[in-house]
């Protein structure tokens, strides 16, 4: 008896079989891919609401820390440079105290030369006039009462 013989497929037929089980895997696959997007689209509407809040909380939260972190730098260098300037300003009274007595110093030098009185010695010089003043007072009253008898006398 003779075998029956089996249909041989042709190198061309067999390439063809393959291209549409690979074709029919790339396309199982784009339909994967394709579903999962539109999970991850659903999933994203679903929750991005709260998402959403959780993000602008941890921002907010991030902003409370940084601006504490930034005050607290405004504090510090706003304190340095005010004690750098109490510094700066005590150095410059310092320097105007200083410029101030040269200058008197100067000016009463060149006073003193002049033959003008300084301060202390106009001070003393009116106390000096307060005395006599006091002194001529006193004489004034008693020759007034002496001159009294006298010129009766001259008028006898």
């Amino acid at each position: 008896m003779a075998k029956p013989k089996l249909k041989t497929r042709s190198k061309t037929q067999e390439a063809a079989h393959e291209a549409r089980g690979v074709s029919k895997t790339v396309m199982d696959s784009a339909q994967q891919i394709w579903l999962a997007g539109l999970g991850a689209f659903a999933k994203a509407q679903a929750e991005g609401g709260k998402l959403f809040e959780a993000l602008v909380k941890e921002g907010a939260a991030l902003d409370a820390k940084t601006r504490k972190f930034t005050e607290a730098k405004v504090n510090e260098a706003r304190g340095n440079v005010e004690s750098t300037l109490g510094q700066v300003r005590e150095r410059s009274q310092e320097t105007w105290d200083k410029l101030e007595k040269v200058f008197e110093d100067r000016v009463s030098r060149a006073l003193g030369r002049l033959g003008i009185p300084g301060h202390e010695e106009l001070k003393a010089l009116t106390k000096r006039v307060e005395e006599l003043s006091r002194e001529v007072r006193k004489l004034s009253d008693k020759p007034a009462a002496a001159k009294r008898p006298a010129a009766k006398r001259a008028a006898k």
